[in-house]
């Protein structure tokens, strides 16, 4: 019989759940706000039109959802064949009619919840594999949604912001950056300065982050490296920056220890 409501009885990722399909509706209320010719302006992406960005985000929800199939069958199904067939299915979905791209974000945005919903409590630990070929439990899956829907929608260009977006995605996010940063021997120390941090934890980091989590006053990262590069900001702020998410000639918002302006942030991914 199928499910009415999710099987999953974990309270954290219900949780996540949550936060994850009110990512999706937000991007689809930032989506419905664009006409059919306003999809083939750019958005934030370089090199992407909001086609790109659109036909990505539909493609990521059918990928993620084959990761959860992995978990419940057990039958290993990965995100994509390669990562040539990934962009080589961006750039089709790309040259698809308006209507098309509407419908393939609608369509695998709900498949991916339906997988969710009727995936049991005991198949959540499953082990699957990122197309970065990390093994994750398939309740990573949730947060790797939540960060494209939320992020994404911001990549629109269309009136979404980083104060948008909840403080516990921006808190998990910003130790996954630094934590990425670090593995690469490009150490910072994000300060949060305007007590947006405040309750946060180091296990709020996830999979990706490095030393403690922001409890830590208000610090974020690898707080224990002499050789770390502080930078302030507020916790919005930080990630737009650490996203590298600042137009070319705004300001940032974020500052080195000293008060002066911080330079672009690295490449995150």
């Amino acid at each position: 019989m199928v499910a009415r409501h999710d099987l999953v009885t974990d309270e954290k990722v219900r949780g996540e759940l949550l936060t994850a399909r009110r990512g999706t509706a937000f991007f689809a209320r930032k989506l419905g706000e664009l006409s059919y010719a306003d999809m083939d302006e750019p958005s934030l992406l370089p090199g992407w039109s909001r086609r790109h960005l659109i036909a990505h985000v539909g493609y990521n929800a059918r990928a993620i959802s084959r990761l959860v199939e992995w978990a419940a069958s057990g039958v290993e199904t990965p995100m994509y064949p390669d990562t040539a067939y990934r962009n080589r299915e961006i750039e089709f979905g790309a040259t698809l009619q308006p209507i098309a791209l509407l419908n393939l974000f609608d369509h695998s945005a709900v498949h991916l919840s339906v997988e969710w919903r009727d995936l049991p409590d005991e198949k959540w630990v499953a082990e699957v594999r990122t197309a970065q070929g990390r093994t994750v439990p398939a309740s990573e899956t949730v947060w790797m949604r939540t960060r494209e829907v939320w992020l994404h929608a911001i990549d629109l260009d269309n009136g979404a912001r980083f104060t948008d977006v909840p403080v516990e995605v921006l808190r998990r996010l910003l130790p996954e950056i630094a934590g990425a940063w670090a593995k690469r021997g490009e150490a910072f120390t994000p300060t949060v300065t305007d007590g947006s941090d405040a309750g946060a934890d180091a296990g709020s980091a996830g999979a990706g982050s490095a030393g403690s989590g922001s409890a830590d006053g208000g610090r974020v990262g690898v707080i224990d490296d002499p050789a770390g590069v502080e930078v302030r900001g507020s916790l919005a702020d930080l990630v737009r920056w650490a996203s590298g998410r600042v137009p070319a000639g705004e300001e940032s918002g974020v500052t080195l220890a000293d008060g002066s302006p911080a330079a672009a942030a690295p490449r995150w991914l």
